[in-house]
């Protein structure tokens, strides 16, 4: 390998490894995603024109959210207050002991959790502004990018001659350049296992005859953006719902939220792995590397960075002394033996 493709690889990595390190995952995932939806904007090539259009869904992305997040709190009350009896009585048939016996007791217990949390509340805040704001730069790093993606623009102008700094950013603009190309690959097969969940969701909601079910769907969408937590806000209320027709179906619903939630990383595992060609115990390994490391957006890095990985050292190829030959004289079955 070329010293000036090495320290590119060096470069591409330490980005990585400083994103799982700092906890900046999101924000660049964030920024893969935004610059992804820039360029399907981009109607006939006109940049300006895809930032306006993506800066519209922003807002109507936003707008969307804050009319669902008043709705929530309307009818998130009435689902617990129509709950709450009937767990009390499934629990005291069955000798459970609860730390609540109705509504009253239950905003009790409620307001001392908030209480205890109250302490942590400055550290809850500041973590959340940190987030948005790393968030916002993502974005706006995904938009500048977009505009303009070279790391020396004068060199367009015929201003600048070839040097040092040119000649190393090209290369590390080569690695990043193959790294959103695997993104664009992974992407696809993600919206897809996305929808499927969805649809899984929306079917069992419909199904079992849910109330409030558009409410549900779109909670279950937007917690399932929270790592673990999201998780256990969506499904509880699901299963708080399903309790207020019968405790057999809010056990149905239990199983079936677990079945779908372990669906998601075979899904994952079967159709990314197929469009990255790798095996499905490996992608699945990958993701569940990737949760531990990141969470939700290391699932969505993993067989991102796994693809990345695949195609840059299938570029190099060795001989039987480690050393670099052309392709054509490559021999791929003796290798693959002596591996």
């Amino acid at each position: 390998m070329q010293r000036p493709a090495a320290i590119s690889y060096a470069v591409f990595a330490a980005v990585l490894i400083l994103a799982a390190v700092l906890q900046l995952a999101t924000p660049f995932v964030a920024a893969l995603f935004c610059y992804f939806a820039l360029t399907k904007l981009a109607i006939g090539g006109r940049k300006w024109i895809a930032v306006a259009l993506f800066l519209i869904l922003i807002a109507a992305a936003f707008s969307g959210f804050v009319f669902f997040l008043k709705r929530a709190l309307v009818v998130l009350p009435e689902i617990v207050e129509t709950a709450i009896p009937v767990v009390v009585r499934y629990a005291q048939v069955h000798g459970v002991e609860l730390p609540f016996t109705d509504m009253e007791s239950l905003r009790t217990v409620a307001l001392d959790s908030v209480r205890d949390a109250l302490g942590n509340l400055g550290l809850y805040v500041k973590v959340a502004t940190k987030e948005f704001l790393f968030l916002v730069i993502g974005v706006v790093v995904a938009v500048g990018v977009f505009l303009n993606p070279d790391f020396e623009p004068e060199r367009e102008k015929g201003r600048a001659r070839l040097n040092l700094y040119s000649f190393y950013t090209a290369r590390i603009k080569e690695r990043f350049s193959s790294f959103y190309r695997s993104f664009e690959t992974v992407i696809g097969a993600q919206l897809i296992i996305s929808a499927i969940n969805t649809t899984l969701t929306a079917i069992f909601v419909f199904a079992c005859g849910l109330r409030y079910a558009t409410v549900v769907i779109i909670l279950t969408f937007v917690c399932g953006l929270l790592p673990i937590v999201g998780n256990i806000i969506s499904n509880s209320v699901i299963i708080g719902i399903a309790f207020t027709i019968s405790p057999k179906l809010a056990g149905w619903a239990l199983v079936f939220l677990i079945v779908v939630h372990k669906l998601e990383y075979f899904l994952n595992s079967r159709i990314i792995g197929g469009r990255i060609h790798h095996p499905m115990w490996l992608t699945l390994l990958a993701l569940l590397i990737g949760d531990r490391l990141m969470g939700i957006s290391g699932i969505i890095l993993a067989p991102v960075i796994l693809s990345f990985v695949k195609i840059e050292m299938k570029k190099i190829e060795l001989t039987d002394g480690g050393t670099t030959i052309p392709r054509r004289t490559l021999q791929p079955r003796r290798e693959v033996a002596e591996v």
